[in-house]
């Protein structure tokens, strides 16, 4: 299980908003330099990011703006959603250039540049419909774990 430390920012009926800051991880990765994963974290470090996550075992009344919480989701939830994101609009692209060549009449090359990028446009529709399909998905939300910290009441600050 992957887990993350956040504070909460909002409170809804049915789950919370956490804000997480973005933590480059690649300094205990083998492959260091080699990864565009950590070009585009050396962009955006301390970057603040907000995830909407589930309660877990306590209800949403539990939790209060500015509770410092730990959530967590699957690692087979990552990799299934990284398979759908990358290997679908692949295959997609794969299929059109293949399918164009092999089924129209024409010039193959121009056939396959087509195919390839309708093949491709109709893989990220199918992310799309994915993530829309799943949004309020429980088995692809994060989980709130527990509180790691509540702020102290002499911090609170009251609106009038």
């Amino acid at each position: 299980m992957l887990t993350e430390t956040g504070r909460v920012v909002g409170v809804e009926a049915d789950g919370l908003w956490v804000e997480t800051i973005r933590r480059s991880t690649c300094g205990t990765c083998a492959a260091q330099k080699g990864c565009g994963h950590g070009l585009l974290n050396s962009i955006s470090e301390g970057k603040r990011g907000y995830i909407r996550a589930l309660p877990g075992e306590h209800p949403v009344d539990h939790y209060k703006i500015d509770d410092q919480v730990l959530i967590s989701i699957p690692e087979e939830v990552i990799l299934r959603s990284s398979f759908i994101a990358y290997v679908l609009p692949l295959s997609g692209m794969l299929v059109g250039a293949l399918s164009a060549v092999s089924w129209l009449p024409g010039s193959e090359d121009v056939l396959a540049v087509l195919g390839a990028v309708g093949g491709l446009l109709l893989g990220y529709a199918a992310v799309r419909w994915h993530g829309v399909r799943h949004r309020r998905d429980p088995e692809f939300q994060p989980v709130l774990l527990r509180v790691i910290a509540s702020p102290s009441p002499a911090h609170a600050v009251t609106l009038v």
